[in-house]
């Protein structure tokens, strides 16, 4: 028999099975129980929005368990979670790239990131500007990186009740996505996934081309 959770997935599953969208249960704020339920019904990522609730976590779940940082992610803070994160989400500046690059040669691996792209309008965001992350490629600096794969972009729309806003926004990180896949010819670069959207807007997000929403309440109960 389900659990809550694994009726909660099942439930968004079917809802997202029209698209090419997969889910990434996002378990910040929730305890290692309810983690466990969902990697019992067959979950083996999960997002994190702070290092420090990521370690003890890492530490006390199945270590097959493939961890994403989705949240602010401090330069200072790379070096605790070089040697086993699977996917850094929310690069928001060249600077954090180069201390992730640093760290992941000490650690002797290549981190995974995506480039969290600043498409809200909202001052309390984060992240690159489309038109810095083109020129940020086209510069050719990006070679530079030796142990960082760039996997994709990221980004997180208004809060607001207006779709038609927050599908605006959504298109615009579509067409930045579609257009850096003329880059994937460089070895560090493939632009695979797609992350946006959220438990209040992933339906939106998947039907204008999200390949990953993240999603926490809505899976796990209120925080």
């Amino acid at each position: 028999m389900l659990s809550a959770i694994g009726k909660k997935l099942q439930s968004i599953e079917k809802e997202l099975s029209p698209f090419e969208t997969r889910l990434l249960p996002v378990s910040k704020t929730f305890p290692s129980e309810a983690i466990l339920d969902a990697y019992e019904y067959g979950y083996k990522s999960f997002g994190e929005n702070r290092v420090q609730e990521l370690l003890p976590k890492f530490e006390a779940l199945p270590k097959d368990i493939d961890w994403h940082l989705i949240g602010h992610l401090q330069s200072n803070k790379v070096k605790y979670i070089a040697s086993f994160i699977s996917l850094i989400q929310s690069v928001d500046s060249e600077k954090l790239l180069v201390e992730i690059d640093k760290q992941a040669l000490k650690a002797g691996r290549q981190i995974s990131c995506l480039l969290q792209i600043y498409i809200a309008k909202e001052e309390t965001k984060f992240g690159w500007e489309p038109e810095e992350v083109i020129q940020f490629y086209q510069t050719g600096r990006l070679a530079e990186f030796k142990n960082i794969q760039i996997k994709g972009l990221m980004g997180m729309a208004s809060n607001t009740s207006d779709q038609a806003q927050v599908r605006s926004e959504f298109r615009k990180l579509k067409g930045l996505f579609d257009a850096l896949k003329a880059f994937d010819i460089l070895p560090n670069s493939k632009m695979e996934t797609l992350s946006m959207g959220m438990s209040g807007d992933y339906l939106l997000a998947a039907a204008e081309g999200s390949t990953m929403v993240r999603m926490g309440s809505s899976i796990f109960g209120a925080r």
